[in-house]
C-alpha cells in the first residue's frame, strides 16, 4: 500500500530528528552531493524550503532555497541589519522580505553557501533554527514593547523565555504540525491573537493586578477558526501553561492527516471544556473565569506613520512596505541611515512592515525625507498600512499566481484614485488557496486560482470580502464567486469603494460584509 503524505513525514521525523539535519547540511555544502529527498523535508527545521523554478533559467541546474531568519521580539539592531543586507547581496540576489511572523526571508540560497550564511548570522545573534518545520515557530508580539504610552505590559522577557523554552528542545522538535504562539502587552492589541495556536494577552481590569487572557486553537487554512478564550492566568503561569499546551498537542494531535493536525482540530475534537480541564491538570495552573478583553477595531490595531514614544521628545516612524519587500540594497541604506543618526534599532510587525525606534522629534521630518528617497513610505496611506502578500508564484511551489507585484500595483492605484480615503483597508494577496497572507480575515482577500476566461485557462484570484479581526466580533471573509485576472483587480476594488462611499454604511468592512455580490464586478 502506498505510503500517505502524513505517514511519510511522520516516518521521516521518527527516523531522524529535524534538528539532526544540520550535520548533513554541512556535508552537502562541502561535498556537493545530491540531497537525500527525505532530508529535503528536514531542512525546514533550519528555515529552508526548496524554491519554485519559475524565475530560474532552464539551463541553470542548481537547487535554490528560500531561507527564513527568525527575528525574536521583532527587534533588529544596526549590526544585524547590516549583516542581513550583506548576506542578501552576496548570496540571495538582493532579496529580503519581512513576513507576517516578524521574520525575514531570503531567496536564491544555494546549499554550498549555508555554512558561511549560518556563521554570519550566528556572529550577530540571529538564527534560522526552528523558523519552519513541525515545531514551535517564532513567537509574535507587539513591535513596540516597552516603547509606547498606552502599553499594558512590556512582554519582551516573556517572549524571550517562551522562545528559549522551545528553541532546540528535542522534547518538542517533533510535533504533528507547526505551532504558533503570540504574546500581547500592547494597548492597541496589534498582535493578532485570534489566529494563533496559543496566545497570552495582557489585561488590567479596573486597575486590578496584571493578568493574561489565555486563547487556544486559532488558525487559518485547514484550521479556519478563531481562538477560544479559556480565561485568565498570571504571568508566572505562562511558561508552564505553554509547555502543557504544546505537550498535549504533541501527544494527542492528529498525525494521520496533515490537514487535520493543528491544535484547533484537537480543541474541536475534545471540546473546549475538556481541553481546559486537561490543560489545568497537566500544567497545575488555575485558569480563572472572566470576560475576555475588549478588542478595538482593525483600524486601531496598528503602528504606522509617526507614533509617539514613551520618551518625551521622541517618536517612532512606522514604515509600510509592499508585501514586506525590502531587499539587500535598502537594508544597507537603512543601516547607513541608522548609523548616521545614531539610532539603535528597527522593529518588524506582523503586517510585514517595520518601525524605526526613538527618533528625536526635531529629526523626524528629515529622516522621513531620507526614507522616501529610499522608496520607503513613512506616511502610509489607508491602502498601504495593512496590505500583505505571500511569497507568490515567483518563488513558492504551491502558488498559482504572483502576489508581491500585485499588492504594490493595487495599493498604488487606490492611493492615486482615493488620496483622501482615511479608513485603513486590509488587503491580502495570496498566491494559492492556503492562507499565508491571511486573506480570509481581510477586508479584501485575493486567493490564487485558475479559471476559464474566453475558453482559455488563466491564472488569477478569487475575491473574498468582509473579514476582520476584532476579538469576539471577528469574522471570516465570504466568498463572492468573483474570479479576477491580475489586470481586473484594481478597477474592481475601485468600484467597491465607490459604491461604499455612496452607501449609508459606517465602515467599508461592514459594507463588504453585508453587500450582495454579482457579476457586475466581473465584467470582461
Amino acid at each position: 500500500m502506498k505510503e500517505s503524505k502524513a505517514a511519510r513525514i511522520e516516518r521521516i521525523k521518527r527516523e531522524k530528528d529535524g534538528l539532526d539535519v544540520l550535520e548533513n547540511i554541512y556535508e552537502y555544502a562541502k561535498l556537493g552531493r545530491e540531497i537525500d529527498p527525505e532530508d529535503i523535508d528536514r531542512l525546514k527545521w533550519y528555515g529552508l524550503y526548496t524554491q519554485n523554478r519559475n524565475l530560474q533559467p532552464k539551463e541553470d541546474p542548481n537547487l535554490y532555497f528560500m531561507l527564513r531568519v527568525k527575528i525574536e521580539n521583532g527587534i533588529l539592531n544596526r549590526k544585524q541589519i547590516k549583516t542581513l543586507g550583506e548576506l542578501s547581496l552576496q548570496y540571495a540576489k538582493g532579496t529580503a522580505d519581512f513576513t507576517t511572523r516578524q521574520d525575514l526571508q531570503f531567496h536564491w540560497i544555494e546549499m554550498k553557501d549555508l555554512p558561511a550564511i549560518f556563521d554570519a548570522l550566528d556572529s550577530v545573534g540571529l538564527t534560522t533554527r526552528m523558523a519552519a518545520g513541525d515545531v514551535v515557530r517564532n513567537t509574535v508580539t507587539c513591535p513596540l514593547n516597552g516603547k509606547t504610552q498606552n502599553e499594558i505590559a512590556d512582554v519582551r522577557e516573556i517572549v524571550e523565555k517562551l522562545n528559549g523554552l522551545f528553541d532546540a528542545n528535542r522534547e518538542f522538535s517533533n510535533l504533528p504540525r507547526k505551532f504558533k504562539i503570540g504574546v500581547s502587552g500592547c494597548g492597541s492589541f496589534c498582535m493578532p491573537h485570534e489566529i494563533q495556536d496559543l496566545s497570552f494577552v495582557a489585561h488590567k481590569d479596573g486597575g486590578k493586578a496584571l493578568r493574561f487572557a489565555l486563547y487556544v486553537g486559532g488558525g487559518l487554512a485547514s484550521n479556519r477558526r478563531f481562538a477560544d478564550f479559556l480565561g485568565y492566568i498570571t504571568e508566572e503561569q505562562i511558561l508552564p501553561v505553554a509547555k502543557a499546551v504544546v505537550s498535549l498537542f504533541r501527544d494527542f494531535g492528529n498525525r494521520e492527516k496533515r490537514n487535520r493536525a493543528r491544535l484547533g482540530h484537537l480543541v474541536k475534537a475534545w471540546g473546549v471544556d475538556t481541553f481546559k480541564q486537561k490543560l489545568q491538570t497537566l500544567s497545575h495552573a488555575t485558569i480563572t473565569e472572566g470576560e475576555p478583553p475588549s478588542i478595538p477595531s482593525a483600524r486601531e490595531r496598528t503602528h504606522c506613520g509617526i507614533v509617539a514614544s514613551d520618551r518625551p521628545g521622541f517618536s517612532h516612524i512606522g514604515c509600510a512596505l509592499f508585501g514586506g519587500v525590502l531587499g539587500g540594497e535598502r537594508l544597507l541604506k537603512l543601516y547607513a541611515l541608522l548609523e548616521s543618526e545614531n539610532l539603535d534599532e528597527v522593529r518588524t510587525t506582523t503586517k510585514q512592515n517595520f518601525l524605526i525606534i526613538d527618533i528625536p522629534e526635531c529629526r523626524v521630518k528629515e529622516i522621513c525625507d531620507r526614507l522616501e528617497e529610499m522608496r520607503i513610505n513613512p506616511y502610509p496611506s489607508a491602502f498601504r498600512t495593512r496590505t500583505t502578500a505571500c511569497t507568490g508564484l515567483d518563488f513558492c511551489k504551491f502558488a498559482i499566481s504572483e502576489t508581491k507585484s500585485v499588492a504594490e500595483e493595487v495599493a498604488l492605484y487606490l492611493e492615486n484614485r482615493f488620496p483622501a480615503f482615511g479608513e485603513p483597508v486590509t488587503i491580502s494577496v495570496n498566491g494559492c488557496p492556503n492562507s499565508c497572507a491571511h486573506p480570509c480575515i481581510a477586508d479584501i482577500g485575493l486567493s490564487g486560482a485558475t479559471f476559464k476566461r474566453n475558453g482559455k485557462s488563466v491564472r488569477g484570484f478569487e475575491l473574498l470580502v468582509g473579514g476582520k479581526l476584532e476579538g469576539d466580533r471577528s469574522r471570516f471573509s465570504k466568498k463572492t464567486g468573483i474570479l479576477l485576472t491580475h489586470e481586473e483587480i484594481p478597477a474592481t476594488i475601485e468600484k467597491l469603494i465607490e459604491n461604499y462611499l455612496q452607501s449609508d454604511f459606517e465602515s467599508f468592512g461592514e459594507y463588504l460584509a453585508e453587500e450582495e455580490f454579482n457579476a457586475i464586478y466581473n465584467e470582461t
